[in-house]
């Protein structure tokens, strides 16, 4: 089968799970406000995904289509061995909404060699949605492990310099990334993550405020939980 018929077996599979009930709440409820969506449900989409497999080319020939379910698919089934600079900064470059910047990093981008790199150079865009994908994929490469000690000690200071963004997409993830790396198990990632967060609570600005207490209710709850789980058990009467 060559890759224009797997990517028209695909596009069918994804239009046969639509649903106008989905694609009438994206923007609504969700806040994924995009032109070219069917309205298929992520576990639906994930299931697409999983039936195809690892394929680098067709994850690029679905990108082409500009349909968002077909993104989000490639996303899914491309191999993070084969992803370049060129072709992150070009998926970069057609972010939209959200829910792709986002997918696109948790199940893509952070387990590429460069993602560190794009980090630095996506982290000082005006673009909001090319902003955002920085401190979500810095986020995503926290919680799953990707990075040394010192790659996420040496971007507090790419979180401190966004931390005035007001763009909501933007500080949401600012926010983020800040939360993911205070929850590091590195007790000096941790102390320099909410030594941050208390320096932006400080601030005179509304937005910087705003983390960094969003970061500091994040923390104080995961830490009454860990106290909570290290408490003995009340021996039974």
């Amino acid at each position: 089968m060559s890759h224009e018929e797997e990517v028209e077996s695909i596009l069918k599979s994804l239009k046969a799970h639509a649903s106008a009930k989905v694609r009438a709440e994206m923007g609504p409820r969700y806040g994924i406000v995009v032109d070219d969506a069917w309205g298929v449900p992520m576990a639906k989409m994930q299931l697409v995904a999983k039936s195809v497999g690892k394929n680098h080319e067709l994850a690029a020939a679905l990108w082409k289509t500009g349909l968002y379910e077909a993104r989000m698919v490639a996303s899914m089934i491309d191999d993070p061995a084969k992803v370049t600079p060129r072709q992150m900064d070009r998926w970069r470059a057609d972010f939209d909404n959200w829910a792709i910047v986002d997918t696109v990093c948790f199940k893509l981008f952070d387990q590429v060699p460069h993602a560190f790199d794009r980090i630095d150079k996506w982290s000082s865009l005006n673009n909001e949605f090319g902003r955002r994908a920085a401190f979500a994929l810095l986020a995503c490469c926290a919680l799953h492990g990707a990075g040394t000690e010192a790659d996420f000690l040496e971007r507090l200071p790419l979180i401190e310099a966004a931390a005035t963004d007001d763009r909501n997409f933007v500080k949401k993830a600012v926010s983020w990334s800040l939360r993911a790396i205070g929850g590091k198990k590195s007790p000096k990632l941790r102390r320099a993550a909410r030594e941050l967060a208390a320096k932006l609570a400080r601030s005179t600005d509304k937005t910087a405020r705003w983390i960094g207490k969003d970061a500091l209710k994040a923390f104080d709850k995961a830490d009454a939980s860990a106290a909570k789980k290290q408490k003995p058990a009340a021996r039974r009467q």
